[in-house]
């Protein structure tokens, strides 16, 4: 793997599938070889939730579901904005196996240790 490393924000969410599906192709790709997280903020919440992608589809392009099971196999991690869950009140048990409430003292670190940002 890669020493490279990619932060990916996402915002969108079943408001904007295409947009939240093209942050999630961005992430599986550098997944593939790179160390790679996606911090998840407003209505992108709900898709590191169990089942909170589950038939978020944009026509021509995959799944976000299946893109987040490869993101995953990939080692990717999900880091979802503690102020975001907790006004849709997400906790960690409704959370996929590789996302975690994780904020910006995360995220700076994540970037303070060369990771580049993907938005």
């Amino acid at each position: 793997m890669s020493t490279e490393k990619y932060l990916v924000n996402c915002l969108e969410g079943a408001n904007n599938v295409e947009r939240a599906t093209i942050s999630f192709i961005l992430a599986t790709t550098a997944s593939k070889t790179c160390e790679t997280a996606i911090f998840l903020m407003a209505d992108a919440s709900r898709l590191c939730t169990k089942g909170g992608a589950d038939g978020l589809v944009h026509e021509g392009y995959e799944p976000i579901s299946d893109l987040i099971k490869q993101f995953a196999a990939n080692g990717g991690k999900i880091w979802l904005c503690p102020i975001c869950a907790k006004s849709k009140g997400i906790i960690e048990e409704d959370l996929l196996e590789n996302a975690e409430i994780a904020g910006a003292p995360k995220t700076m670190a994540f970037l303070a240790s060369g990771a580049k940002l993907l938005a």
